[in-house]
Protein backbone atom coordinates (compact mmCIF):
# COMPACT_ATOMS: atom_id res chain seq x y z
CA UNK A 1 0.00 0.00 0.00
CA UNK A 2 3.02 2.36 0.93
CA UNK A 3 4.78 1.79 -2.32
CA UNK A 4 1.51 2.52 -4.36
CA UNK A 5 0.91 5.44 -2.18
CA UNK A 6 4.19 6.55 -3.07
CA UNK A 7 3.33 6.58 -7.02
CA UNK A 8 0.17 8.90 -6.84
CA UNK A 9 1.25 12.11 -6.86
CA UNK A 10 4.95 12.74 -8.25
CA UNK A 11 4.14 11.96 -11.63
CA UNK A 12 1.86 14.99 -11.07
CA UNK A 13 3.42 17.58 -8.07
CA UNK A 14 6.54 17.49 -10.20
CA UNK A 15 5.33 19.30 -12.82
CA UNK A 16 4.51 22.52 -11.19
CA UNK A 17 8.09 23.96 -10.46
CA UNK A 18 8.64 23.05 -14.36
CA UNK A 19 5.90 24.72 -15.30
CA UNK A 20 6.89 28.11 -16.67
CA UNK A 21 9.91 26.16 -17.96
CA UNK A 22 8.02 23.62 -20.13
CA UNK A 23 5.59 26.58 -20.99
CA UNK A 24 8.72 28.34 -22.89
CA UNK A 25 10.39 25.90 -24.32
CA UNK A 26 7.23 23.68 -25.77
CA UNK A 27 5.32 27.36 -26.54
CA UNK A 28 2.43 26.81 -24.67
CA UNK A 29 -0.17 29.46 -22.94
CA UNK A 30 -0.54 29.63 -19.67
CA UNK A 31 -4.40 27.54 -19.52
CA UNK A 32 -2.81 25.27 -21.92
CA UNK A 33 -0.31 24.05 -20.07
CA UNK A 34 -2.74 24.29 -17.30
CA UNK A 35 -3.98 20.86 -18.98
CA UNK A 36 -0.84 19.29 -18.04
CA UNK A 37 -2.44 19.26 -14.07
CA UNK A 38 -5.87 19.01 -15.44
CA UNK A 39 -5.68 16.37 -17.30
CA UNK A 40 -4.66 13.38 -15.11
CA UNK A 41 -7.92 14.65 -13.06
CA UNK A 42 -10.53 13.96 -16.09
CA UNK A 43 -9.17 10.47 -16.09
CA UNK A 44 -9.67 10.67 -12.80
CA UNK A 45 -13.07 11.60 -13.31
CA UNK A 46 -13.89 8.89 -16.41
CA UNK A 47 -11.91 6.06 -14.68
CA UNK A 48 -12.95 5.70 -11.49
CA UNK A 49 -16.32 4.14 -11.85
CA UNK A 50 -14.52 1.84 -13.95
CA UNK A 51 -11.82 1.17 -11.78
CA UNK A 52 -14.65 0.01 -8.73
CA UNK A 53 -15.64 -2.58 -11.25
CA UNK A 54 -12.04 -3.31 -11.98
CA UNK A 55 -11.52 -3.70 -8.59
CA UNK A 56 -14.08 -6.23 -8.29
CA UNK A 57 -13.79 -8.20 -11.64
CA UNK A 58 -10.08 -9.07 -11.32
CA UNK A 59 -9.48 -8.11 -7.44
CA UNK A 60 -7.91 -5.43 -6.28
CA UNK A 61 -4.51 -6.74 -6.44
CA UNK A 62 -4.31 -7.22 -9.97
CA UNK A 63 -6.09 -4.31 -11.02
CA UNK A 64 -3.73 -2.00 -9.34
CA UNK A 65 -1.28 -3.76 -10.98
CA UNK A 66 -2.35 -2.58 -14.59
CA UNK A 67 -2.95 0.78 -13.12
CA UNK A 68 0.62 0.45 -12.09
CA UNK A 69 1.58 -0.55 -15.37
CA UNK A 70 -0.11 2.38 -17.04
CA UNK A 71 1.20 4.81 -14.76
CA UNK A 72 4.87 3.76 -15.73
CA UNK A 73 4.03 3.63 -19.88
CA UNK A 74 2.75 7.09 -19.30
CA UNK A 75 5.38 8.45 -17.08
CA UNK A 76 7.91 7.32 -20.07
CA UNK A 77 5.39 8.45 -22.84
CA UNK A 78 5.28 12.16 -21.59
CA UNK A 79 9.03 12.83 -20.96
CA UNK A 80 9.31 13.98 -24.79
CA UNK A 81 9.29 17.61 -26.29
CA UNK A 82 6.81 16.68 -28.85
CA UNK A 83 3.54 18.34 -27.63
CA UNK A 84 0.89 15.23 -28.87
CA UNK A 85 3.37 12.96 -26.85
CA UNK A 86 3.40 15.15 -23.35
CA UNK A 87 -0.72 15.31 -23.65
CA UNK A 88 -0.86 11.42 -24.28
CA UNK A 89 1.23 10.21 -21.73
CA UNK A 90 0.00 13.01 -18.89
CA UNK A 91 -3.55 11.22 -19.93
CA UNK A 92 -2.30 7.21 -19.50
CA UNK A 93 -0.84 9.20 -15.81
CA UNK A 94 -4.15 9.60 -14.99
CA UNK A 95 -5.87 6.62 -16.20
CA UNK A 96 -2.89 4.44 -13.85
CA UNK A 97 -3.22 6.66 -10.91
CA UNK A 98 -6.66 6.82 -10.72
CA UNK A 99 -7.13 3.28 -10.68
CA UNK A 100 -5.20 3.02 -7.62
CA UNK A 101 -6.38 5.89 -6.01
CA UNK A 102 -10.09 4.21 -6.14
CA UNK A 103 -8.82 0.77 -5.28
CA UNK A 104 -6.94 1.71 -2.49
CA UNK A 105 -9.54 2.92 0.39
CA UNK A 106 -11.44 -0.26 -0.47
CA UNK A 107 -8.08 -2.40 0.45
CA UNK A 108 -8.02 -0.37 3.57
CA UNK A 109 -11.36 -1.28 4.43
CA UNK A 110 -11.11 -4.88 3.30
CA UNK A 111 -8.01 -5.89 5.11
CA UNK A 112 -8.22 -3.34 7.94
CA UNK A 113 -12.24 -2.70 8.84
CA UNK A 114 -11.36 -1.46 12.23
CA UNK A 115 -8.43 0.19 11.60
CA UNK A 116 -9.60 2.44 8.85
CA UNK A 117 -8.50 6.41 10.08
CA UNK A 118 -4.94 4.55 10.99
CA UNK A 119 -4.27 3.13 7.61
CA UNK A 120 -5.46 5.88 6.29
CA UNK A 121 -3.17 8.49 7.80
CA UNK A 122 -0.18 6.07 6.87
CA UNK A 123 -0.64 5.75 3.43
CA UNK A 124 -1.65 9.22 2.52
CA UNK A 125 1.44 10.32 4.62
CA UNK A 126 3.04 8.05 2.27
CA UNK A 127 1.31 10.14 -0.81
CA UNK A 128 2.52 13.20 1.20
CA UNK A 129 5.99 12.36 1.34
CA UNK A 130 7.16 11.67 -2.25
CA UNK A 131 4.36 14.70 -3.50
CA UNK A 132 6.12 16.74 -1.28
CA UNK A 133 9.62 15.56 -2.59
CA UNK A 134 8.92 15.66 -6.38
CA UNK A 135 7.90 19.29 -6.07
CA UNK A 136 10.84 20.29 -4.28
CA UNK A 137 13.64 18.21 -6.89
CA UNK A 138 12.23 19.19 -9.98
CA UNK A 139 14.30 22.44 -10.75
CA UNK A 140 17.39 21.20 -9.08
CA UNK A 141 17.31 17.97 -11.46
CA UNK A 142 16.14 20.39 -14.03
CA UNK A 143 18.33 23.31 -13.94
CA UNK A 144 20.89 22.56 -10.83
CA UNK A 145 21.79 19.11 -12.44
CA UNK A 146 21.15 19.78 -15.84
CA UNK A 147 19.18 17.51 -17.02
CA UNK A 148 16.48 19.30 -18.45
CA UNK A 149 12.88 19.29 -17.42
CA UNK A 150 12.38 15.72 -19.71
CA UNK A 151 15.19 13.88 -17.04
CA UNK A 152 13.47 15.75 -14.26
CA UNK A 153 9.59 13.88 -15.08
CA UNK A 154 11.01 10.73 -16.16
CA UNK A 155 12.87 10.44 -13.04
CA UNK A 156 9.63 9.57 -11.32
CA UNK A 157 9.41 6.42 -13.38
CA UNK A 158 11.50 4.34 -10.79
CA UNK A 159 9.02 4.23 -7.60
CA UNK A 160 6.73 3.16 -10.09
CA UNK A 161 9.10 0.14 -11.47
CA UNK A 162 10.01 -1.04 -7.68
CA UNK A 163 5.61 -0.64 -7.05
CA UNK A 164 5.00 -3.26 -9.85
CA UNK A 165 7.65 -5.57 -8.75
CA UNK A 166 5.83 -5.81 -5.37
CA UNK A 167 2.19 -6.15 -6.38
CA UNK A 168 2.86 -8.49 -9.35
CA UNK A 169 3.79 -10.76 -6.37
CA UNK A 170 0.99 -9.80 -4.86
CA UNK A 171 -1.33 -9.86 -7.64
CA UNK A 172 -0.13 -14.16 -8.06
CA UNK A 173 -0.87 -15.13 -4.82
CA UNK A 174 -4.42 -13.13 -4.17
CA UNK A 175 -7.41 -15.23 -5.75
CA UNK A 176 -9.22 -14.08 -7.73
CA UNK A 177 -12.97 -12.15 -6.15
CA UNK A 178 -15.33 -14.97 -5.59
CA UNK A 179 -18.42 -14.90 -7.38
CA UNK A 180 -20.62 -14.78 -4.16
CA UNK A 181 -19.07 -11.18 -3.65
CA UNK A 182 -19.67 -8.97 -7.11
CA UNK A 183 -20.87 -5.26 -6.80
CA UNK A 184 -24.67 -5.17 -5.89
CA UNK A 185 -26.26 -2.87 -8.66
CA UNK A 186 -29.48 -1.97 -6.50
CA UNK A 187 -26.78 -0.45 -3.61
CA UNK A 188 -24.45 1.29 -6.30
CA UNK A 189 -27.74 2.99 -7.77
CA UNK A 190 -29.15 4.21 -5.03
CA UNK A 191 -25.62 5.64 -3.50
CA UNK A 192 -26.53 8.35 -6.68
CA UNK A 193 -29.27 8.59 -5.03
CA UNK A 194 -27.88 9.49 -1.62
CA UNK A 195 -27.42 13.10 -0.82
CA UNK A 196 -24.88 12.04 1.60
CA UNK A 197 -22.97 10.76 -1.39
CA UNK A 198 -22.55 13.85 -3.20
CA UNK A 199 -21.71 15.58 -0.33
CA UNK A 200 -18.72 13.54 -0.10
CA UNK A 201 -18.39 13.95 -4.11
CA UNK A 202 -18.03 17.94 -3.88
CA UNK A 203 -16.07 17.78 -0.31
CA UNK A 204 -13.57 15.46 -2.24
CA UNK A 205 -13.86 17.61 -5.30
CA UNK A 206 -13.69 21.24 -4.03
CA UNK A 207 -10.70 20.54 -1.73
CA UNK A 208 -9.08 18.72 -4.61
CA UNK A 209 -9.58 22.17 -6.84
CA UNK A 210 -7.76 23.76 -4.08
CA UNK A 211 -5.15 21.28 -4.00
CA UNK A 212 -4.41 20.76 -7.95
CA UNK A 213 -4.42 24.41 -8.21
CA UNK A 214 -1.98 25.22 -5.39
CA UNK A 215 0.58 22.48 -7.21
CA UNK A 216 0.13 24.19 -10.64
CA UNK A 217 0.32 27.99 -9.70
CA UNK A 218 1.87 28.59 -6.21
CA UNK A 219 5.35 28.60 -7.60
CA UNK A 220 4.27 31.28 -10.19
CA UNK A 221 2.27 33.33 -7.08
CA UNK A 222 5.41 33.18 -5.36
CA UNK A 223 7.47 34.22 -8.38
CA UNK A 224 5.43 37.29 -8.51
CA UNK A 225 6.05 38.14 -5.13
CA UNK A 226 9.58 38.24 -5.65
CA UNK A 227 11.13 34.50 -5.44
CA UNK A 228 13.28 32.70 -7.48
CA UNK A 229 11.79 29.81 -9.26
CA UNK A 230 13.90 27.42 -7.41
CA UNK A 231 13.05 28.66 -3.98
CA UNK A 232 9.46 28.76 -5.06
CA UNK A 233 9.77 25.31 -6.14
CA UNK A 234 11.65 24.27 -2.80
CA UNK A 235 8.72 26.56 -1.24
CA UNK A 236 5.91 24.23 -2.93
CA UNK A 237 7.72 21.35 -1.35
CA UNK A 238 7.85 22.97 1.60
CA UNK A 239 3.99 23.42 1.63
CA UNK A 240 3.41 19.59 1.34
CA UNK A 241 5.90 18.09 3.62
CA UNK A 242 4.69 20.75 6.75
CA UNK A 243 1.43 19.04 5.80
CA UNK A 244 2.70 15.77 6.16
CA UNK A 245 1.44 15.65 10.34
CA UNK A 246 -1.87 16.75 9.52
CA UNK A 247 -1.60 13.77 6.61
CA UNK A 248 -1.44 11.26 9.74
CA UNK A 249 -3.59 12.88 12.73
CA UNK A 250 -6.46 14.30 11.12
CA UNK A 251 -7.58 10.35 9.63
CA UNK A 252 -6.94 9.43 12.91
CA UNK A 253 -8.88 11.85 15.32
CA UNK A 254 -11.01 12.00 12.84
CA UNK A 255 -11.75 8.00 13.14
CA UNK A 256 -12.29 8.53 17.35
CA UNK A 257 -15.34 10.64 16.85
CA UNK A 258 -18.77 9.50 15.31
CA UNK A 259 -18.61 13.36 13.74
CA UNK A 260 -16.37 14.65 11.69
CA UNK A 261 -17.94 18.78 11.64
CA UNK A 262 -15.68 20.44 13.99
CA UNK A 263 -12.68 18.75 12.01
CA UNK A 264 -13.95 20.47 9.08
CA UNK A 265 -14.65 23.71 10.40
CA UNK A 266 -11.11 24.28 11.32
CA UNK A 267 -9.64 23.00 8.82
CA UNK A 268 -11.45 25.21 6.32
CA UNK A 269 -10.40 28.31 9.10
CA UNK A 270 -6.71 27.40 8.29
CA UNK A 271 -7.04 27.09 4.43
CA UNK A 272 -9.11 30.98 4.66
CA UNK A 273 -6.12 32.21 6.91
CA UNK A 274 -3.53 30.80 4.64
CA UNK A 275 -4.97 32.14 1.12
CA UNK A 276 -5.71 35.76 2.61
CA UNK A 277 -1.60 35.83 3.76
CA UNK A 278 -1.09 35.15 -0.41
CA UNK A 279 -3.34 38.09 -1.19
CA UNK A 280 -1.97 40.34 0.85
CA UNK A 281 2.10 39.09 0.53
CA UNK A 282 3.12 42.11 2.10
CA UNK A 283 6.39 40.62 4.06
CA UNK A 284 8.51 37.03 3.19
CA UNK A 285 7.37 36.34 6.95
CA UNK A 286 3.79 36.70 5.62
CA UNK A 287 3.86 34.33 3.00
CA UNK A 288 6.10 32.13 5.04
CA UNK A 289 3.14 31.65 7.76
CA UNK A 290 0.76 31.47 5.01
CA UNK A 291 2.34 28.80 3.49
CA UNK A 292 2.31 26.67 6.48
CA UNK A 293 -1.26 27.38 6.87
CA UNK A 294 -2.02 26.35 3.50
CA UNK A 295 -0.28 22.91 3.52
CA UNK A 296 -1.46 22.10 6.94
CA UNK A 297 -5.09 22.66 5.71
CA UNK A 298 -5.03 21.28 2.25
CA UNK A 299 -3.06 17.97 3.77
CA UNK A 300 -5.56 17.61 6.75
CA UNK A 301 -8.65 18.14 4.45
CA UNK A 302 -7.42 15.66 2.12
CA UNK A 303 -6.40 12.78 4.18
CA UNK A 304 -9.63 13.53 5.76
CA UNK A 305 -11.66 13.30 2.48
CA UNK A 306 -10.17 9.70 2.35
CA UNK A 307 -10.96 9.14 5.53
CA UNK A 308 -14.70 9.63 4.65
CA UNK A 309 -14.52 7.36 1.95
CA UNK A 310 -14.09 4.59 4.67
CA UNK A 311 -15.97 5.45 7.54
CA UNK A 312 -19.16 6.34 5.47
CA UNK A 313 -19.29 2.94 3.86
CA UNK A 314 -20.30 -0.39 5.59
CA UNK A 315 -18.38 -2.48 4.00
CA UNK A 316 -15.21 -2.64 1.91
CA UNK A 317 -17.81 -3.10 -1.36
CA UNK A 318 -19.31 0.37 -0.79
CA UNK A 319 -16.28 2.24 0.06
CA UNK A 320 -14.99 0.94 -3.19
CA UNK A 321 -18.38 1.94 -4.81
CA UNK A 322 -18.36 5.18 -2.86
CA UNK A 323 -14.69 6.30 -3.54
CA UNK A 324 -15.66 5.47 -7.19
CA UNK A 325 -18.49 7.88 -7.26
CA UNK A 326 -16.62 10.59 -5.43
CA UNK A 327 -13.57 10.45 -6.98
CA UNK A 328 -15.38 10.80 -10.63
CA UNK A 329 -17.33 13.40 -9.47
CA UNK A 330 -14.89 15.39 -7.53
CA UNK A 331 -11.77 15.14 -10.18
CA UNK A 332 -14.33 16.27 -12.50
CA UNK A 333 -14.69 19.59 -10.83
CA UNK A 334 -10.67 19.73 -9.65
CA UNK A 335 -10.06 19.49 -13.36
CA UNK A 336 -11.53 22.93 -14.03
CA UNK A 337 -9.03 24.48 -11.50
CA UNK A 338 -5.34 24.71 -12.91
CA UNK A 339 -6.92 25.66 -16.44
CA UNK A 340 -9.47 28.07 -14.87
CA UNK A 341 -6.84 29.74 -12.92
CA UNK A 342 -4.24 30.36 -15.37
CA UNK A 343 -7.02 31.72 -17.49
CA UNK A 344 -8.09 33.99 -14.75
CA UNK A 345 -4.78 35.08 -14.65
CA UNK A 346 -4.31 35.46 -18.38
CA UNK A 347 -7.30 37.72 -18.17
CA UNK A 348 -6.74 39.81 -15.05
CA UNK A 349 -2.77 39.59 -15.19
CA UNK A 350 -3.02 39.28 -11.43
CA UNK A 351 -3.02 36.85 -9.08
CA UNK A 352 -5.64 38.53 -6.97
CA UNK A 353 -8.77 37.08 -8.90
CA UNK A 354 -7.09 33.90 -8.47
CA UNK A 355 -6.89 34.22 -4.70
CA UNK A 356 -9.83 35.21 -4.00
CA UNK A 357 -11.68 32.77 -6.29
CA UNK A 358 -9.74 29.81 -4.24
CA UNK A 359 -11.05 31.44 -1.20
CA UNK A 360 -14.57 31.49 -2.02
CA UNK A 361 -13.53 27.48 -3.57
CA UNK A 362 -12.85 27.09 0.33
CA UNK A 363 -15.81 28.75 2.10
CA UNK A 364 -17.64 25.91 -0.24
CA UNK A 365 -15.66 23.07 1.04
CA UNK A 366 -16.65 23.65 4.38
CA UNK A 367 -20.19 23.94 3.38
CA UNK A 368 -19.84 20.51 1.69
CA UNK A 369 -17.72 19.22 4.67
CA UNK A 370 -20.14 20.16 7.71
CA UNK A 371 -22.53 17.72 5.12
CA UNK A 372 -20.28 14.84 4.79
CA UNK A 373 -18.81 14.85 8.44
CA UNK A 374 -22.01 13.87 9.81
CA UNK A 375 -22.44 10.45 11.63
CA UNK A 376 -23.87 8.55 8.90
CA UNK A 377 -24.16 5.75 6.18
CA UNK A 378 -24.68 6.77 2.71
Amino acid sequence: MILVAFNLRPAITSVGPLMSTIRDDVGLSNWSVGLLTSLPLIAFAIMSPIAARLGNRFSNERAILWGLIVLGIGVAVRSNSAVLLIFLGTLLIGVGIAICNVLLPGVVKDKFPLKVGLMTSIYSTAMGVFASTASGVSVPIASGMNLGWIMALLVWALPVVLAIIMWFYLALREKKTTPDMPFVQVADSNLWKSPLAWQIAAYMGLQSFLFYVTISWLPEILHSNGMSMETAGWMLSFTQFIGLPASFIVPVIAGKFSSQRPIVLTIGIISLVGLAGLLLGSSYFVLILSIILLGLALSGTFALALALLGMRARNAKQAASLSGMAQALGYLLAAVGPIFIGYLFDLTTSWTAPIITMMIVSVLVVLFGLGAGRNRYV
